[in-house]
């Protein structure tokens, strides 16, 4: 099964059965069964569809994202028929509460994000030894931050060693791209360069992966245990992407070092950087190769999370056989 990305002006989208059917300029250009999607990605504001195709989507299990039609914003996303096992939920809302099992967690996750980051640097420095300056005061701070992490008090502590291995792993990976890009460290909202264009797009790409990864678990998105439930926000993908950030930005350094994307890619609207058309087809194209891996290991960490869970909630969930009928 793949991912339909629909970026194209004057494009409509019909519901024709079981499948899409797509139309350009009032013309019908093909159709898509519905069968072979697994989700959908929207770009921008031009293309055309009704309720009816949501409905049809969301009834087959096909998550669809929207994203604006300049930058990486997401507008909206619309999921499928949520996981009907209240245990799972009930257990997630009380290990929110529990501070000893966040701390627990948190430790675990930001133990994996700084491998993971070493290991991108550790890749970097064999393959650009003309950066070993930049690159090795990089790892030697990500290793101090390491050694802290096991003692950390409470998860607030974490997040501050969370921003010192940000700016160590970012410093070192300045060094890593052309010039001309302007990349001196990660930024956004907006992004102002083609770097950090392209690692905000990637991220929300993984946070979408891992939001429909977690609501296929039976999983609440909005309920994290690192990153704190907010309003509007799926703290629990944000938690889930965390180990996943560093395989995007290898990901995006491994674009620009081959120049599959390139400088005159991208254009400056309001003082933030924009990936152009001809760049997002180059993107999301070497993305889908690249995201199996990632979506993968969602699929398979919020699984063995949901089965944990289910454990513990089955002990408040009474039998429908037993309750009163109204």
């Amino acid at each position: 099964m793949a991912t339909l990305y629909l970026d194209r002006a004057q494009l409509e989208i019909r519901a024709d059965g079981a499948a899409l059917a797509l139309y350009e300029g009032g013309e019908r250009r093909g159709t898509v069964p519905l069968r072979l999607i697994e989700r959908v990605v929207i770009q921008g504001s031009q293309t055309r569809l009704d309720s009816g195709v949501l409905i049809k989507l969301a009834e087959a299990g096909i998550a669809t994202l929207l994203l604006s039609t300049r930058g990486s914003r997401r507008v909206a996303l619309v999921l499928g028929p949520a996981h009907q096992d209240a245990a799972v939920r009930l257990a997630q809302a009380h290990r929110v509460t529990d501070p000893a099992w966040c701390l627990a967690w948190a430790r675990e996750l930001m133990v994996y994000k700084l491998q993971r980051q070493q290991r991108l640097l550790r890749q970097a420095l064999m393959e650009r030894p003309d950066a070993r300056k930049a690159i090795g005061d990089g790892l030697a701070s990500l290793a101090a931050v390491a050694t802290l992490i096991p003692a950390c008090p409470m998860v607030a502590s974490l997040r501050g060693l969370e921003g010192a291995a940000a700016r160590a792993h970012f410093g070192a990976l300045t060094a890593l791209f052309a010039p001309e890009l302007g990349f001196m460290g990660r930024n956004r909202r907006p992004p102002r360069d083609p770097v950090n264009a392209c690692l905000s797009l990637a991220y929300t790409m993984l946070h979408f992966d891992a939001v429909r990864a977690a609501h296929a678990a039976g999983l609440d998105p909005l309920l994290g245990f690192y990153h704190r439930p907010a309003f509007g926000r799926e703290s629990l993908a944000c938690d889930l992407i965390e180990v996943l950030r560093p395989h995007a930005d290898a990901w995006v350094w491994q674009q620009f070092r081959s120049h599959t994307l390139r400088a005159e890619h991208f254009s400056q609207h309001n003082g933030a950087c924009v990936l152009g058309k001809a760049g997002r087809e180059h993107f999301y194209s070497a993305w889908e190769k690249s995201a199996k891996l990632p979506r993968r290991w969602l699929r398979a960490h919020c699984a063995h999370l949901a089965r944990n869970l289910r454990t513990d909630g089955s002990t408040w969930i009474t039998s429908p056989d037993n309750d009163d009928e109204f």
